[in-house]
């Protein structure tokens, strides 16, 4: 629905390490299981084998998981589609690119193994969703922790509060909201935010302070980086044990996570221009994703999202979504 013409761990220390290394933090190659893993992806891509195939092979041969359970499609199928094996990981974008430790396999096998695998699929799932308002752009009324984009039994996309896990992480779990309905409430009142006189002006004021926070966080980023190689560094010189190097590479880990995050959306803040859009409505429902996300962290600091009354309310009731505006420079009250 678009708008009206109305005024939008790192895995777990206790869990298994993935097959073919040596160490939860993927660092070193584990030399009994390089070749095996080898030979299972060989005998996938060259000799056509299905994952169960592959299975029955690897449970022949005596080779076992890392928890020392037989092969099956499904662990075959998960070991596959881990793009670690070949030293690579997703980037927030979605995007292959280098994880900074070893692979197993090439690359080019990696995506060969994707190829096939949506060669299996009964039928083509259906296209991510692409939510608005993630990564901390939206929040629990209830817990203040961050709304996830989360899909509901009958496949509809929506915003919710994740319920804690067994270690503790997570919210109340007792917020969720349909997308489209607060994603079209939240662009109506952006749009009807850029209506106002001289809102543009303090937009490019806003832009240059965010500039400053951009090269400061790149800093950042290039400072955790430096720290995790120098930890890695010390673990391969035997000076700080296994534990104590997981510990600060999952911390290093979670904190670039964030401040790329951060980055990520500061850039779009600060690079993002209206041009000479004259219908805002017009604008934003042809809009790209990136340029209303950037627009919406650009005027609003968070948005809380609060229970509804009664299961399956389809409407913002009042004080449901509470937008917290951004006090942009020059911005006074009667604008």
């Amino acid at each position: 629905m678009r708008l009206q013409k109305a005024h939008q761990r790192r895995t777990d220390d206790r869990m298994p390490r993935l097959y073919g290394f040596d160490d939860a933090s993927k660092q070193r190659l584990r030399d009994d299981e390089v070749d095996p893993l080898r030979q299972m992806v060989s005998r996938a891509l060259e000799g056509q084998q299905s994952n169960a195939d592959v299975a029955v092979w690897a449970n022949g041969e005596g080779y076992r998981g890392t928890l020392g359970g037989e092969w099956k499609d499904a662990s075959v199928g998960r070991l596959f589609r881990n793009p670690a094996i070949a030293g690579l990981r997703y980037d927030d974008k979605g995007e292959l690119v280098d994880a900074g430790h070893p692979g197993a396999i090439t690359p080019e096998e990696f995506v060969a193994l994707q190829e096939r695998e949506k060669s299996r699929r009964p039928a083509e799932p259906e296209a991510p969703y692409d939510y608005l308002l993630v990564d901390g752009a939206c929040t629990c009324g209830k817990c203040t922790s961050a709304l996830q984009g989360a899909r509901t039994n009958a496949g509809t996309p929506g915003y919710r509060c994740r319920p804690k896990d067994k270690d503790g992480r997570g919210g109340c779990g007792e917020v969720r909201m349909d997308a489209e309905l607060l994603e079209n409430h939240v662009g109506e009142n952006v749009v009807a935010e850029l209506l106002k006189p001289g809102i543009r002006k303090q937009i490019l004021k806003a832009q240059d302070a965010i500039r400053d926070q951009v090269k400061q966080m790149e800093t950042d980023v290039v400072e955790l980086e430096g720290r995790r190689e120098e930890a890695a560094a010390l673990y391969g010189q035997r000076q700080i044990s296994s534990d104590a190097f997981v510990a600060a590479d999952r911390e290093i880990t979670a904190n670039l996570k964030s401040t790329r995050s951060r980055l990520r959306y500061a850039e779009q803040m600060a690079n993002f221009s209206l041009g000479a859009a004259k219908d805002l409505v017009r604008w934003w429902n042809t809009a790209p994703s990136a340029s209303k996300r950037a627009i919406t962290r650009l005027l609003l600091e968070k948005i809380e999202v609060f229970p509804a009354s009664a299961r399956g309310v389809r409407t913002v009731e009042p004080g449901r979504v509470v937008l917290h505006w951004r006090k942009l420079p020059g911005r006074s009250d009667d604008l």
